[in-house]
């Protein structure tokens, strides 16, 4: 896919951005068209990726390009420009969902095989599995992130500080962690030279009885790869839920589970059926010959067992038995009360990177099924990363809450460059059916990595290659040098990982003459440094891997402006494209819910606006980068006058804060002297929207409170969205 010079590629994506994009995108591609740039767009939904998987099966109008492909190649040229917005990391019930919403549209795609028997079924299965998950962001990060909370948001926040849970020396709250037999203790790690880079890697599992299975063959590293291998004890994590199920009934507290079963595709659903299968442990006493037989399986949750147990002979009886059962346990971390819907019934509804920070920015307290607020154990099976976050609540427990007023930020620059890491583990990850020895051996014969396993222990290999290494290291010694300030390399010399990329960043920093400006430090001491030094309203810089960038990216936003999704993120590719994300965030079902039942979308679209000044400037041309400082111009404004989304209908919703941004964005064009042509084009367009404010709000009002139709989910109908997302006749006279 090439890109055309001065064309800027804005993603087509799923949920609340999507609808929002509906919106703002004419505003964007009206004015961008004024300064001769052009925007296109990519659909990277899950529902176009699923259409886009099965051509063979759909009419001629139906078939659309496989634009993710597409666009993993055009990030690894110089010329790439996009934009992109939040999308759906799809887990099982998601896409499952998304399948029979487009069958009901009249696709002929299949369904999603649980267990595939047919080779039509194993192909379907073999190309949604490359669908769920997360499919997008290994393909189009080309490139290591850089994020940071924008100037102007930053002020907002301090300006205007959004509430603070307070936390307590005697609050309950903790985290639980394996700490033993998971994957942070088992992990090797090893930096292949280049006679073991020769050739290709395989994976080999050899049962106690000698015989050898290939897991995956065809592995091929470049040399100077650090290539990781683990396992998670199956029997140490059953034995460890039952153990923090016993220790919470004690204590008191809710029961929560904190993971990432969309990005961790294939072990952490394991993982999260495991906890389901022990917390609900005398059912499948009971009843786990029943559930085999109809495909009953804990890993999709508590919501899709219970579908399916409804339609059981038996159901009534069983589901009386989980009544039983759930009573007697202690009470879970709630996803919404009301619903009776539990931290266990789906497993995309409890991400860890933004139900953690949910938690620590509460005080410690998350919502029981009596609909009140409570202490709660926070329990995440590996330790690779629960030390951030156990750590985070003892920091606060003992100094009281952040005081937003004055804080300082925390910035990241995470290496995630070519799947580096744990994210990129998909494909060589494994629940092993028998036990034995897992062995990767290298194509020379040397054996890399050797673990003995047991029937169902979880094992997994991942890499981080060398050139995405040093182009982090050089990241970072970039933005420390632009923000002069602290900056810290997450690194723990214990954990065999961390000590192979140690080999590689302190080198450099000799080398450089810039090993006095910065630190290494392990992620549970770097936690409370970084604590410590937005408490006295500095800047520190977080250097990360791919999982702690995740992770801190949502951590510390949400404690400091209250919301990670109005992070500046920018990933600068390697072969010097660029890639503008909006923040780090999910795609909001929650708001979608209320836009179809009240008309009102409460999504912030401040993460575009700050991805479209970015990107405005990185495409170079003089007219880009006066439309990039006037789009930061009128973000800045639109913060200072108090027009972004409130909560409730009959405030300014997604919609009124773009006629708002649109308004700003013209008067600050008007207003500028570098280019009368452009000023010129826009004096009446800005004048016409100021002047028209009353009629273009009270449209973009009207239909509050009023259920809208869609046409759809994951699959809206365009025009149904359009009339929706774009009410005002007067505001889309004048954009045109």
């Amino acid at each position: 896919m090439a890109q055309t010079p001065g064309t800027i590629i804005y993603t087509k994506v799923d949920e609340a951005p999507q609808l929002a994009s509906a919106s703002l995108l004419p505003i964007i591609e009206s004015f961008l068209g004024k300064a001769s740039l052009n925007v296109e767009t990519r659909d990277i939904s899950l529902a176009g990726r699923v259409i886009a998987t099965f051509p063979e099966n759909l009419t001629a109008e139906q078939r659309i390009a496989d634009d993710l492909a597409g666009l993993g190649e055009l990030v690894k040229t110089a010329d790439a420009n996009v934009i992109k917005l939040p999308n759906v990391s799809a887990s099982v019930p998601q896409l499952e969902a998304c399948i029979k919403e487009l069958q009901s549209q009249g696709y002929d795609i299949p369904d999603y095989p649980e267990d595939p028997q047919t080779d039509a079924e194993k192909d379907a299965r073999a190309r949604y599995d490359a669908i769920k998950g997360s499919a997008v962001n290994p393909v189009l990060r080309e490139g290591n992130s850089d994020r940071r909370a924008p100037a102007a948001v930053k002020a907002f926040a301090q300006a205007n500080p959004h509430s603070m849970g307070e936390w307590s020396a005697e609050s309950k709250t903790r985290v639980a962690t394996m700490g033993a037999n998971d994957f942070r203790s088992n992990e090797t790690s090893v930096t292949l030279s280049a006679a073991q880079a020769a050739g290709t890697a395989k994976i080999v599992h050899t049962a106690a009885d000698g015989t050898q299975t290939v897991l995956k063959d065809g592995l091929s590293f470049p040399e100077g790869t650090i290539v990781d291998a683990t396992f998670m004890s199956v029997k140490a994590l059953k034995a460890f839920y039952d153990a923090q199920i016993a220790s919470v009934a004690e204590e008191g507290t809710l029961f929560s589970l904190h993971m990432k079963a969309t990005m961790m595709k294939v072990s952490d659903p394991i993982i999260f059926g495991h906890c389901v299968r022990q917390y609900l442990a005398p059912v499948f006493d009971q009843y786990g010959a029943d559930f085999d037989a109809a495909g009953v399986s804990p890993n999709g949750g508590l919501g899709a067992m219970l579908d399916k147990i409804a339609e059981m002979s038996n159901g009534a009886e069983i589901k009386a038995a989980i009544d039983a059962c759930l009573a007697s346990r202690p009470p879970m971390y709630m996803v919404n009360s009301d619903k009776g819907i539990t931290n266990l019934h789906v497993p995309s509804d409890v991400i860890i990177d933004a139900s953690m920070p949910a938690v620590i920015r509460a005080g410690g307290k998350g919502w029981g099924p009596d609909g009140n607020e409570g202490d709660t154990t926070c329990v995440i099976p590996d330790s690779s990363y629960a030390g951030v976050y156990a750590e985070t609540i003892d920091y606060f427990k003992e100094t009281g809450k952040l005081d937003v007023t004055t804080a300082g930020t925390v910035q990241n620059v995470g290496l995630m460059a070519q799947k580096a890491e744990e994210y990129g583990s998909h494909p060589t990850t494994f629940e092993l059916a028998a036990g034995g020895t897992v062995e990767v051996i290298a194509g020379n014969g040397d054996v890399l990595h050797s673990h003995s396993v047991e029937a169902g222990d979880i094992w997994r290999l991942a890499s981080a290659r060398k050139d995405p290494i040093l182009n982090w290291i050089e990241l970072a010694i970039e933005r420390q040098a632009a923000e002069d300030c602290r900056a810290i390399f997450w690194l723990d010399a214990d954990r065999a990982h961390d000590a192979e990329l140690i080999k590689y960043v302190t080198p450099v920093l000799e080398a450089r003459g810039l090993s006095d400006k910065f630190e290494i430090m392990a992620p549970t001491p770097a936690t409370r440094a970084s604590c410590e030094t937005i408490r006295e309203g500095k800047t520190c810089i977080a250097i990360t891997g791919n999982v702690l960038r995740d992770y801190l990216t949502d951590l510390f936003p949400i404690l400091e402006v209250g919301t990670s999704a109005k992070m500046l993120s920018v990933v600068k590719l390697m072969q010097g494209g660029g890639l503008f994300e909006t923040g780090a965030g999910g795609s909001a079902p929650k708001h979608v819910q209320q836009l179809v039942e009240q008309n009102h979308l409460r999504w912030d679209s401040l993460g575009e606006f700050c991805a479209l000044g970015e990107s405005l400037r990185f495409a170079g041309t003089p007219a880009a980068k006066l439309m990039g400082k006037a789009v930061d111009d009128a973000t800045e404004k639109l913060l200072s006058e108090g027009k972004s989304p409130g909560r409730k209908v009959g405030q300014d919703d997604n919609r009124t804060s773009h006629y708002y941004f649109a308004r700003y964005w013209a008067e600050a064009m008007a207003a500028q002297t570098d280019d009368a042509d452009l000023a010129a084009a826009f004096a009446p367009i800005a004048e016409a929207l100021a002047s028209g404010e009353d009629a273009i709000v009270s449209e973009l009002k009207a239909g509050g409170g009023t259920a809208v139709d869609l046409g759809g989910y994951y699959h809206t109908d365009p025009a149904k969205a359009a009339a929706v997302m774009r009410p005002s006749a007067t505001l889309n006279a004048i954009i045109g």
